[in-house]
């Protein structure tokens, strides 16, 4: 049988703390109505005392290890694909995560590709374990806090008002024999590279002025431009790695039996099922959660276990986006293997 990869363990952390609706309402102004149905908010965790981005990350791997049943002294690559937005700046949060969880013997790194990492994570570990004859256990794992970077009364990132913060966290084996990732594929366009940043605090404004901290979230540069120019290819871009990791994978849009996929608007969310011709029951819509960065498809994947949406044979495929602009998705056959795995 050929050398695969397959998921053993999922974890995931919410903080406490957890922002209604009306709470989101009240601060930026929006009516709850449009916030619920609209922007598809129900409610969102947002940090609490303690949970720093390293700290989320590591509660969800503790639960990554536990529901895989390993040691962690088994790890033999900790991959940090959480936010760029740590506990301190140019820091490691890789190597703060072994030390926590006990991974005595693994090497590590952090990457990132903003919203989409926890895919191209995939990505990444696969291409490791399939090249390194002695890489057999990595653990993905990530911390999501931002939030703290979102000003919810800064009208033109609006699209942001849903993002919240958690951890997430899977373990990968090499030939596992079940929820094999097969295709994966990513894209970007760097047309949009300045479109959406934090303005001050990097090497492009040093150093920070005290008056910087009143500027310290994100910002659009042109919001009118950034949302037509987007509008015009976000969609198609979805569908096309969508479409490209299923045709990596051997497959095509017919055998997609469930879709973990980011928290966006409502409306959007709909009409890539409708596109797919999938049932609102083939997904989950993270409307209690809110926009978890790359974390949301482990939600996602965890959700459709819990509610009987996902068997032993499907077809999973998730799919991310970030800020920058990149579009992801991945393909994992859910289950024990039934046939001999080609890609």
């Amino acid at each position: 049988m050929q050398d695969h990869v397959g998921i053993a363990g999922v974890g995931t952390y919410l903080p406490k703390r957890y922002m209604t609706a009306k709470e989101l309402a009240s601060l930026t102004g929006i009516d709850e109505a449009v916030i619920v149905d609209k922007f598809g908010v129900k409610g969102k965790y947002v940090p609490d005392e303690g949970d720093t981005t390293s700290h989320m990350g590591i509660m969800a791997a503790r639960e990554a290890i536990k529901s895989a049943g390993i040691d962690p002294s088994e790890i033999d690559v900790v991959i940090w694909n959480g936010a760029q937005h740590k506990d301190y700046p140019c820091w490691l949060a890789c190597t703060k995560v072994a030390h926590e969880i006990n991974a005595t013997r693994a090497w590590a790194f952090d990457m990132e590709a903003m919203c989409g990492s926890m895919i191209v994570g995939l990505q990444v570990a696969r291409s490791i374990m399939l090249s390194e004859k002695n890489v057999n256990t990595v653990l993905l794992v990530s911390g999501y806090r931002n939030v703290d970077l979102v000003n919810h009364r800064y009208k033109p990132t609006s699209f942001m008002f849903d993002i919240g913060a958690s951890g997430a966290a899977l373990v990968l084996k090499k030939n596992y024999g079940a929820n094999v990732v097969l295709g994966v594929s990513s894209i970007v366009d760097g047309s949009f590279a300045e479109d959406c940043i934090v303005p001050v605090g990097g090497t492009k404004k040093w150093p920070i002025k005290p008056e910087d901290l009143n500027e310290y979230y994100f910002h659009l540069t042109d919001p009118e431009s950034f949302k037509e120019k987007l509008n015009k290819v976000t969609l198609n871009n979805f569908y096309f790695v969508i479409d490209d990791a299923l045709r990596k994978s051997g497959l095509s849009r017919k055998d997609i039996s469930y879709l973990a996929i980011l928290h966006f608007k409502r409306s959007a969310h709909l009409e890539v099922l409708t596109q797919l011709g999938l049932r609102e029951d083939q997904s989950f819509y993270l409307e209690d959660y809110g926009h978890m960065g790359q974390n949301d498809q482990v939600f996602s994947l965890q959700e459709g276990l819990r509610l009987g949406r996902i068997k032993d044979g499907d077809v999973v495929v998730f799919v991310g986006a970030g800020v920058g602009w990149t579009w992801n998705a991945a393909v994992v056959r859910w289950g024990k293997i039934r046939e001999p795995i080609s890609w």
